[in-house]
């Protein structure tokens, strides 16, 4: 941080004035709170005054060392501590580009954990539908037969419409339809690691989405070539969008750096030397 001269005014606490970054960080704030250390010191020492400074008046201004604004907070009567906390001991908040790769990584792990309920419940579905088609069977078709007479129809189940699907389903092999639900399921279980994985900001994990959505790229280009509908074209655009930025946003396989790279650019951002870049601002003199 700047050296303060003898005869300068006292430093105004206040929003510091790197603006480049502010969105993440006040969005986080606003959900979260703000990021403050030292509330419940007893007193604030020369060297705390990134962390914290007093007023003439006794107010003390804590700075969020998340978002850079500094808070009005009156000191507690009863301190909990003697000073503010050291550097050493003060876990960083993330900021800067790590915090957007965060949210980003997030959206992802709900688009995922989406993926993960939906095929989840196919894949029950299935294994259900398998262990008790026999039960089953019988039932439906009586119930498609009344149906049928009721309405003046022919008896029987057409080969047309969802119906006629259903029953296609009877006719399955057992081992067959064990064999798509367990396939289906295990997609599902992929699909809840990666979102775990991605909520917690694991490398592994967008390692894992990565070549997970690159091998699927594939069969969902073929299912459009066949046939387009809204829906195959936006969730091809979603798995390019993901492809790309996991490639060369979070650098994967060496792209733009690698992980070498990726690890300088977070001490960049969430570090105290990024905290000192920032520094309060000034009275007029």
């Amino acid at each position: 941080m700047a050296e303060e001269d003898g005869d300068a005014p006292a430093p105004v606490p206040g929003t510091g004035g790197d603006r480049r970054r502010l969105r993440y960080e006040l969005l986080s704030c606003a959900l979260h709170g703000h990021h403050l250390e030292g509330v419940g010191a007893e007193r604030v020492r020369p060297t705390d005054g990134l962390l914290v400074r007093e007023d003439p008046a006794g107010l003390r201004w804590h700075r969020c060392l998340r978002c850079d604004a500094w808070v009005p907070v009156t000191p507690r009567p009863q301190p909990d501590r003697p000073h503010p906390p050291d550097r050493d001991e003060i876990a960083l908040p993330l900021r800067g580009k790590p915090l957007r790769d965060r949210y980003v990584l997030r959206l992802i792990a709900l688009d995922r954990l989406l993926h993960f309920v939906v095929l989840g419940a196919l894949a029950t579905g299935i294994l259900v539908f398998a262990d008790k088609r026999a039960s089953l069977q019988a039932p439906f078709y009586r119930f498609m037969d009344l149906l049928q007479n009721g309405v003046g129809g022919a008896g029987g189940v057409s080969d047309r419409g969802l119906l006629g699907e259903v029953a296609k389903a009877f006719a399955v092999r057992s081992s067959t339809l064990w064999l798509i639900g367990l396939v289906i399921a295990a997609y599902a279980l992929l699909e809840g690691v990666e979102a775990v994985g991605l909520w917690f900001g694991r490398r592994w994990a967008e390692y894992l989405t990565f070549v997970a959505t690159t091998v699927l790229l594939a069969p969902e280009v073929y299912e459009l070539l066949s046939r387009v509908t809204v829906t195959k074209v936006l969730t091809l655009l979603v798995n390019l969008a993901v492809v790309i930025y996991l490639l060369f946003a979070k650098r994967l396989f060496g792209v733009r750096g690698g992980g070498r790279a990726e690890a300088a650019e977070r001490a960049r951002d969430v570090s105290w030397e990024a905290l000192e870049r920032v520094p309060p601002a000034r009275t007029a003199d």
